[in-house]
């Protein structure tokens, strides 16, 4: 319980004593009288004594502010009980309070499951069941119909020329739209009204059937909505068919009013409609091998099926434009997500070339490296050990070579041997200092080197990456399949892999466009630090500026462990780190952390203004936003456990900034991408890594786009400081970067 007592006494002597002497208290004034060691510990550890039996005593004068009374249970409202039963898939509850009709769903799939419901934190109200079950596809009225000829499918398309918009939704018969076949295609415009288009097999006679609808596909006047749309898009874009018009996708608009749940069709549905869908393992049935394709179910299933999902995708939309309206989300859905999305569909199906020969000899050297590293850990270590066992690995840092007083141990008393506990250790031993550097050699290696070359897709010779607009709640695009944003480049293990990314041919070349320190400028701006402010105006290293502020030097008197501790401190506090923590990082007392971080929030008032006015803003309103819109809500922020409360500040200090600069360069990824086309030029952008754009440039268009990318870079967003771009062009992605 980390409460101390007196050393020596344990619990039956204590009773003993207390039984003896009728209290502590009173056993310390007698501690005259007690004989040896336990004579010597009471009178030591008086004062330790009377402070633990404080520390376990109940506050009987605590102010407490209600009565038994107000603790009375009251009516419950079941409305938003069967709401956050739906959310949280409490279906044994559910049917012990509501009877055994009530079912509150699947909960299965990448993509399946949202929250929703009237819940504090939720933008959307759902129409919950009026009874105590959700309703199916045979519980409402529809007309799905099914369409297998060519005059059935001019008609279909007259009819959604002259309407204002539509949702469709593509079946396939596989994840991949690389890959997949098409096998059909639903369309509503109406709650109850689909059709669904029977594609045969074959990829001509695919390309043959969309040909009936590439007019209505390609009119830029009618409202294209969908669910996942970005997978519907892509897939029809690899059939030849490209598809315009304003983007309504259902996903990423729950994305934006309700970030932190899942935002999958079906849970969707049961939570917003209260609606449960068909299943699509009742059709294909479950994961594995015996599991069918689309194509293998009957068409009529099909069409039902399929009907049901933009039906039920039509529905939504409804729903959920009133949530954007409601929660302010309307700019940032329909300026930025929407506008991105054609945007990522060219970028994912262009792709990047990989130099996998290159990529092959990183793999040979760095696993030379790693053999020559663990050759010299077990040398060091003086016998023979498994380096990849975190249980030995303690044994030998901790007992042999006791480079720690009290190392730290997990919940089963193994020690702790992860990256923060190591970079401590660095100036103990020279053993730890390989043994993270073989770390990272070998996570390059089996999570980057050897199997990037199997991610080129063989049809393309090209590396495929999937971005994703909801996997982050401040707005970042994330990448996978291979995921290309996290391999690290201030290494030179690391940058040996961003040297396998080339382009197309020797014709071209890439160019890496990267913002310059764009949070800490956004954090200025938001701040309106005066001091920050005007070392970014004035062209200053910020890093090199804020530790002459801060030990109050001239420019030129900074030395570089000042200037990484300035920079230590700008990203940390940003990042919400603790002062415990900024002085593990930088290898110094805490008592000399806290120094430093008040003699830098005396020098930047400003930035802890911020920080106290955005966490004063997230209690008052329960959320935070960017710049543009974009909101977080944080109902974590009220929350009376400190540790829980704590990572609800730190996260409504960090989205505005770190979300404003999402959205920053996804408006300056859409200016780009339409710029591009509009000056005619052949150049493409391939890849996003946060604040970078790479672009695959034929190499006389090199100069244009260094320019024109720099522009719509630096006008995206207006802050209060200039916004710098670093721009670099070279026959690899290392070179350009």
């Amino acid at each position: 319980d980390n409460i101390p007592g007196i050393p020596g006494i344990g619990e039956k002597t204590a009773k003993k004593l207390v039984g003896e002497y009728g209290s502590v208290e009173a056993l310390l004034a007698s501690a005259a009288e007690l004989k040896g060691k336990q004579r010597e510990n009471v009178e030591a550890f008086a004062d330790q004594g009377l402070l633990s039996k404080q520390l376990v005593r109940i506050d009987c004068e605590a102010p407490v502010r209600v009565s038994p009374r107000d603790l009375r249970i009251g009516e419950r409202d079941d409305e938003q009980l069967k709401a956050l039963f739906v959310e949280l898939e409490f279906n044994s509850l559910g049917r012990r309070l509501f009877g055994e009709g009530f079912k509150a769903g699947r909960g299965k799939g990448s993509l399946d499951g949202a929250g929703g419901g009237d819940r504090p934190h939720t933008a959307v109200q759902g129409e919950l069941f009026g009874d105590d079950r959700l309703k199916t596809i045979k519980d409402i009225e529809h007309d799905y119909r099914l369409i297998t000829d060519e005059a059935g499918r001019k008609a279909l398309a007259a009819q959604l020329s002259g309407l204002p918009s539509f949702c469709f939704d593509t079946e396939t018969t596989s994840l991949d739209p690389r890959t997949a076949e098409l096998v059909g295609i639903a369309f509503s415009w109406e709650a109850g009204a689909a059709a669904y288009v029977a594609v045969p097999a074959g990829r001509d006679e695919a390309v043959a059937v969309l040909e009936t609808f590439r007019e209505v596909l390609n009119n830029p006047a009618i409202e294209k909505i969908g669910h996942n749309l970005k997978f519907d898009l892509k897939v029809l874009r690899w059939h030849g068919m490209a598809v315009r018009g304003t983007y309504f996708d259902t996903m990423i608009a729950h994305a934006l009013v309700d970030p932190e749940q899942r935002h999958g069709m079906d849970f969707l549905a049961e939570s917003l409609l209260g609606y449960s869908p068909v299943s699509i393992s009742s059709l294909i049935g479950e994961r594995g091998k015996e599991q069918r394709t689309m194509r293998e179910v009957p068409v009529e299933d099909a069409a039902e099926y399929a009907g049901e999902d933009a039906d039920v995708t039509l529905r939504l939309r409804r729903k959920l434009a009133g949530a954007l309206e409601a929660s302010g989300q309307t700019r940032v859905f329909y300026d930025i997500e929407s506008k991105l999305l054609p945007v990522l569909v060219d970028m994912e199906l262009e792709g990047i070339r990989l130099d996998v020969e290159a990529l092959n000899e990183a793999s040979r050297g760095l696993g030379e490296r790693i053999a020559e590293l663990d050759r010299r850990i077990q040398e060091q270590a003086g016998m023979e050990f498994n380096v990849n066992s975190p249980k030995q690995l303690g044994e030998i840092l901790f007992e042999k070579l006791q480079l720690a007083e009290k190392p730290r141990k997990t919940r089963t008393g193994q020690y702790q041997t992860n990256e923060q506990i190591l970079a401590g250790l660095v100036g103990a031993h020279p053993i730890v200092r390989d043994i993270l550097e073989y770390r990272e050699a070998a996570k390059l290696k089996n999570t980057y080197v050897d199997t990037l070359p199997d991610a080129v897709f063989p049809a393309t010779g090209r590396i495929h990456t999937t971005f994703s607009q909801v996997a982050t709640a401040t707005g970042r695009l994330a990448s996978t399949n291979p995921n290309l944003q996290n391999i690290p480049i201030r290494t030179e293990l690391g940058q040996g892999i961003r040297k396998a990314f080339v382009p197309r041919d020797a014709d071209h070349l890439l160019v890496s466009a990267d913002y310059s320190q764009i949070e800490l400028r956004i954090m200025a701006s938001l701040s309106g630090d005066v001091a920050m402010l005007e070392a970014f105006s004035t062209g200053l290293d910020i890093h090199v500026a804020t530790a002459a502020k801060v030990h109050h030097l001239m420019p030129d008197g900074v030395t570089p462990e000042m200037r990484r501790q300035a920079k230590m401190i700008n990203y940390g506090l940003m990042y919400g780190m603790s002062t415990f923590g900024l002085a593990a990082r930088l290898g110094v007392p805490r008592h000399e952390a806290e120094e430093i971080v008040q003699h830098y929030f005396e020098t930047f008032p400003g930035i802890r203004k911020y920080i106290d006015d955005t966490i004063a803003f997230a209690r008052a309103h329960g959320y935070v936003e960017t710049v543009t819109g974009r909101r977080r809500a944080l109902p974590d922020i009220a929350s009376r456990n400190a540790t829980v409360r704590s990572a609800a500040e730190r996260n409504a200090v960090n989205t505005p900034i770190q979300g404003t600069g999402a959205d920053m360069i996804k408006i300056a990824m859409i200016a780009v991408h339409d710029a591009l086309a509009m000056a005619g030029l052949h150049a493409r952008m391939v890849l996003q890594i946060h604040d970078e754009l790479l672009f695959d440039v034929p190499r006389e268009e090199t100069d244009p786009v260094r320019e024109l990318v720099e522009n719509h870079m630096v006008q995206a967003l207006p802050l209060d400081v200039p916004i710098e771009v670093d721009i670099g062009a070279g026959k690899d992605w290392l070179e350009a970067h």
